[in-house]
């Protein structure tokens, strides 16, 4: 259905509401949002508006990526980044290759349709991720940790789902050729990323006023994610870059202090927004969904990412046990339960071509994995943090 300016205000309407109840019942915003959502498909003003890959990729998912990025300190990261980087790329892989086998040996899927769905699943989402430890007021080190990981981590997913989802379709690439893609997707989406914001910078270098660096930033932000998707590249990847730079480069003074708070408190909003958009619509399709039939798949499915997940934490952290690098216990447990799915495995699922094996049952099977990860872990994650003294009582 078309994405009125209606159903927009409409949305907003319901997430304002959600989050004054969800204040006061002391639950996360993001759980509410979806269970307001799937109220929403049992009632006749429901808004008729289909979650799609296109309007997550173009509209929702930039700026709140970009505000994700934004607010990173480079700083903290920087000490970080091998650590992240790890999580991101080995991580990643380990927890699909784990994926694949069991959904192949528990489930009895083919081994096309397990190795797209343990693409696909794979990486910890940026959004709901963001959401939860906003939600919580976590700071410090391991906010910048699962935060980072995060919004790093979908570049590794992306070339992994696009390299799948050929195999699965027939057109199975080359290792060089997977090399290659690899090496591309990286390079290119840095390269886009790292154009647009200094382009921004040198632009907003010329003016005064705070509306128009507000501007110059918007269109970094989807300039530099649609720029990456038009080489076939990682927008997300391209818009963390660009948000890491506006966000972090400040020995440049082209942007006054005063105007960068105002810059700071538009994205916080834009996100809030996209955000809030982006939960509903997830319980709306949630709702929609049919799971009768699929139980059993379901259920693997959610154990075995549980178990990916635990896979690509603990033996990734403890190859830094011996370093400054080094992560408590307490930090991996959270990392390792703060790995939730969410708007971006629904958009890589939706854009599965037909002809990929059981394309209907990795759509739903996706769809049960999100909600049991915003639902059980979201609604566990202030608990968890307040046992390791993360947040005060």
């Amino acid at each position: 259905m078309e994405f009125s300016v209606e159903r927009v205000a409409l949305l907003l309407l319901i997430a304002a509401v959600v989050a004054i109840l969800t204040q006061r019942l002391r639950l996360p915003y993001s759980v509410g949002l979806v269970a307001a959502g799937i109220v929403l498909t049992f009632l006749p003003f429901s808004p008729q508006v289909n979650l799609t890959k296109s309007l997550l990729f173009t509209v929702l998912l930039p700026p709140l990526i970009f505000e994700g990025a934004f607010s990173l300190e480079w700083q903290q990261l920087k000490s970080d980044l091998p650590l992240v980087l790890v999580l991101a790329t080995v991580g990643v892989v380990l927890s699909a290759a784990v994926t694949t086998a069991g959904m192949h040996m528990l489930a009895h899927w083919p081994w096309a349709s397990a190795l797209v769905f343990g693409a696909l699943i794979s990486a910890t989402d940026p959004v709901s991720v963001i959401a939860a430890f906003k939600g919580a007021r976590v700071e410090g080190r391991l906010r910048v940790l699962v935060e980072s990981e995060s919004l790093f981590n979908d570049g590794t997913a992306a070339v992994l789902f696009a390299i799948c989802v050929a195999a699965a379709t027939g057109n199975s690439p080359t290792p060089w050729g997977a090399s290659v893609t690899l090496v591309w997707t990286i390079v290119g989406s840095l390269a886009c990323g790292a154009v647009v914001a200094y382009g921004t910078l040198l632009l907003a270098g010329r003016t005064d006023d705070q509306f128009v660096e507000i501007t110059f930033t918007t269109v970094a932000a989807y300039g530099s994610f649609l720029l990456a998707e038009h080489f076939h590249l990682s927008g997300v990847l391209a818009t963390l870059v660009a948000g890491l730079m506006l966000g972090n480069i400040r020995a440049m003074k082209y942007i006054p202090p005063g105007d960068r708070e105002a810059i700071q408190s538009f994205w916080v909003y834009a996100a809030f927004v996209a955000n809030s958009i982006v939960f509903l619509l997830i319980g709306i399709r949630v709702g929609q969904q049919h799971f009768h039939g699929a139980w059993v798949p379901v259920l693997v499915a959610i154990l075995l990412v549980l178990l990916s997940r635990a896979v690509a934490v603990y033996p990734c952290c403890g190859v830094f046990s011996r370093t400054k690098l080094r992560v408590t216990m307490g930090h991996q447990h959270v990392l390792f339960w703060g790995g939730l799915r969410g708007a971006l495995a629904l958009a890589l699922a939706l854009s599965l071509p037909p002809e990929v094996p059981q394309r209907e049952s990795i759509i739903s099977t996706s769809f049960a994995v999100v909600a049991f990860s915003i639902f059980v872990q979201g609604m566990t994650m202030k608990p968890m943090l307040r046992r390791f003294d993360e947040i005060p009582e």
